[in-house]
């Protein structure tokens, strides 16, 4: 017997799935009245938009599924990087139309308000699988995008994990309804996919405990294999297609820093301890989870909803009891959630723990709906008065405990939540559930506008320009190739510094914003030897050093790494290299004066800059940049292929301003040819002696994407046929219902 959620009209489904978009648009509205660039910080201005500028350019320019990038060096490979969501359709529209958007902090405003609803409403839908009437579903859909950790970690940055969220929690929803006889296949393979192929590595994670939790739930539940192997199959079959996100990044992974080499190590950074659950429900507490402001983040991150944690004393527990194998799964999840988030820090290339405390939040919140729904009372009274209290009073030490200096605080937070809740119980015993689902919504909008307006973001600020053709007119049109040497530690971050950099330097992928070739972006994956080189940092700084190493004669070649490079132009940073421009300048190079442009300021009193004295070298044919006991001939060259006509009496060898990344494949004259590092960094070939006007051919596929493709193909079949499984054998007999009644108000 599988549970059929309490019947409802499909107009008051609408109605409050309709609430839960409307408070959720009015959520934003509220925080872009306080801080207009909320939703545009960090990672999203640093690393995220000016992805999908970048691979909306390539687009646009007919390169749907782009792979390399080959002036931006470690930065410039997509498939490795993994998160441009290259396999991803919807990722692919936004990409596509990120360069038709000036305005960069609306851009991501827009993204993340739409996932943001995405969310909500995957939560509403979970909520009314588990038998939530659709009032008490709306409270948590509407509750779930301000979550705390959401509202200050993903809202205003890391925007990926925010989208990987919302297409699993829409997985989950679906998940239910296939394994319940309610949908096919179809639904939750799609969220799967869009989850799996945003390319974040947690959001696949959780894709994955997810399918395992519902199977072992479910089966616990209706106590049949069947349900459970179909949902098996739905998850083999999204996996499959999406494995060519991640296998480059794997295969690849032996040359870059996320080796996954360290195996489990645990320094407690965004690791949260199971004590943190009990300030759920207090508004102004802080947290004891070290983050970059230190061992305790100073802002409410673990907040969940006022409401969340007195509300348990209203549950009839006793009645519960029966129906809590329906609820296996999400108490499964729940579970391996609170188990992860506590540590260790690290596990191979999976990194802080912490960033799934967004799950905690939804889960709590579908099971409090649910349960409210259906076994929520008031009878007796006294003592769950009583026990409700006890509950704010320990939610009240505890934050007192975590944040000391806010004590006011938290006993004024506390006795709010007395107040509500009484007003609450009034409202239900009065005029029933809807009335304190309105109640419950409505508060919650005057507490998020008081978090964001009270406590300060936990992530930095760049203060990037946000419109992109100001950005543009104020910063010199330099062609060709340029490396920047400097560090953005040695920039202001006050929004209205005169050293802020951004008329002058680029740091991130803010060059990406600019459509200009720069080889320093930013990457999480990097690459080890060419970081090596250049001591360059995820963030395209650079140390001291790379000035010296830059300009090194390679020994094997007799060329410096900018030869190498195919370097048209260096940048440096003044305040890391101080009078600089007095030296003479390397062999072949000319210091020159920056353009002027429409900036306030002009770019020379930040920057010195090098030029080659015989004009751009990045415009030759092709990208060989040396040759060993070699004569080579560019006959054609494009991104993932290069021709050459090779002559080498004695042996020699081809050097390409290309990064040794796995995947790379040599002929010559349709031979195989090994392919090799100098350094680990530059790719080179060594060509055999007697090679006379041969043709040397250079070809990149991502390493993975042929077995991608097959496992692709593999879980279309498997989709197909689940598919046909349902429509034409399952559907008319598996659909197996009983009816579970619910109060229409909590009595």
């Amino acid at each position: 017997m599988t549970f059929e959620p309490p019947a409802s009209t499909r107009s008051t489904r609408w109605a409050w799935g309709a609430v839960v978009a409307g408070v959720i648009c009015l959520g934003f509205l509220l925080i872009l009245s306080v801080d207009p660039r909320y939703f545009y910080v960090d990672d999203t201005e640093s690393g995220a938009v000016g992805n999908w500028i970048q691979l909306g350019h390539l687009m646009r320019e007919g390169q749907w599924f782009p792979t390399l990038v080959l002036d931006q060096w470690m930065a410039g490979n997509y498939p490795v990087e993994g998160q441009g969501g290259l396999w991803n359709p919807v990722q692919m529209a936004i990409n596509y139309a990120a360069p038709s958007v000036d305005n960069l902090a609306l851009l991501a405003t827009a993204v993340k308000l739409g996932f943001s609803i995405v969310l909500g409403w995957g939560v509403y839908r979970v909520a009314m699988e588990y038998g939530a009437r659709p009032a008490w579903a709306a409270v948590a859909g509407a509750a779930a995008p301000f979550g705390g950790f959401t509202l200050y970690f993903e809202d205003p940055s890391w925007v990926t994990s925010l989208i990987g969220m919302a297409w699993v929690v829409q997985a989950w929803a679906s998940g239910v309804r296939y394994a319940r006889g309610r949908s096919g296949p179809l639904p939750l393979f799609a969220f799967l996919y869009l989850a799996i192929s945003v390319g974040y590595a947690h959001s696949a994670l959780m894709a994955g405990v997810l399918i395992g939790c519902l199977m072992i739930g479910e089966y616990l539940y209706q106590r049949r294999w069947r349900p459970s192997l179909l949902l098996g199959g739905a998850g083999v079959a999204a996996a499959a297609c999406g494995a060519i996100t991640f296998l480059p990044g794997m295969l690849s992974s032996s040359v870059t820093w996320r080796t996954g080499e360290e195996g489990a190590l645990n320094d407690n950074f965004l690791t949260a301890p199971w004590s943190e659950t009990f300030t759920a429900s207090i508004p102004s507490s802080v947290s004891s989870i070290e983050s970059w402001t230190g061992e305790t983040t100073t802002a409410p991150i673990t907040y969940i909803a006022w409401f969340a944690i007195p509300a348990l004393a209203f549950i009839a527990w006793r009645k519960a009891q029966p129906a809590l194998r329906e609820f296996s799964a999400p108490l499964l999840l729940l579970g391996f959630i609170l188990l992860f988030t506590s540590g260790p820090s690290d596990i191979g290339q999976i990194r802080w723990p912490a960033r799934l405390l967004p799950f905690v939040a939804v889960i709590s919140l579908v099971l409090l709906a649910a349960l409210l729904s259906r076994y929520g009372t008031t009878r007796p009274l006294r003592p769950r008065l009583v026990a409700a209290g006890l509950l704010v009073l320990v939610l009240v030490l505890r934050a007192s405990s975590s944040g000391p200096q806010y004590f006011g605080r938290h006993v004024m937070w506390g006795a709010l939540i007395a107040v509500f809740g009484v007003l609450a119980l009034y409202l239900a015993r009065r005029f029933g559930d809807r009335a304190v689902a309105a109640l419950l919504i409505a508060t919650s909008l005057p507490i998020l506008f008081y978090q964001v307006s009270t406590y300060s973001p936990v992530l930095s600020t760049w203060h990037l320009p946000s419109s992109q053709s100001e950005a543009k007119s104020e910063f010199p049109r330099w062609e060709g190739t340029t490396l920047q040497l400097g560090t953005r530690s040695l920039t202001e971050d006050a929004p209205d510094s005169p050293d802020l950099p951004w008329h002058s330097q680029v740091y991130g992928n803010y060059a990406k914003v600019l459509d200009l070739d720069y080889v320093n972006a930013y990457t999480p994956i990097g690459h080890q030897g060419f970081g090596d080189l250049l001591c360059i940092k995820y963030e395209g700084s650079t140390c001291k050093d790379a000035f010296r190493n830059v300009f090194a004669i390679d020994r094997y070649t007799g060329k410096t790494f900018a030869d190498l490079m195919l370097l048209d132009r260096v940048v440096v940073q003044k305040a890391q290299h101080p009078g600089l421009d007095r030296k003479p300048a390397p062999e072949g190079w000319q210091w020159v004066t920056p353009p002027e442009t429409s900036a306030p300021r002009p770019a020379s009193d930040q920057i010195y800059v090098l030029e080659r004295i015989d004009g751009r070298v990045s415009d030759q044919p092709g990208r060989v940049s040396a040759t060993v006991g070699a004569d080579a001939v560019p006959e054609s060259a494009s991104v993932n292929s290069e021709r050459v006509r090779v002559t080498s009496p004695n042996g020699g060898s081809v050097i390409f301003a290309r990064l040794a990344w796995p995947g790379y494949r040599a002929t010559l004259d349709g031979q195989p040819l090994q392919t090799k590092g100098l350094g680990d960094t530059f790719l080179y070939v060594d060509v055999p002696p007697g090679t006379d006007n041969a043709e040397l051919e250079i070809t990149f596929r991502p390493p993975g994407q042929r077995l991608g493709f097959a496992a692709a193909g593999f879980g279309l079949v498997l989709l197909v046929g689940q598919t046909g499984l349902y429509y034409y054998r399952d559907r008319p007999r598996y659909r197996v219902r009983t009816t579970v009644q619910s109060p229409s108000k909590i009595d």
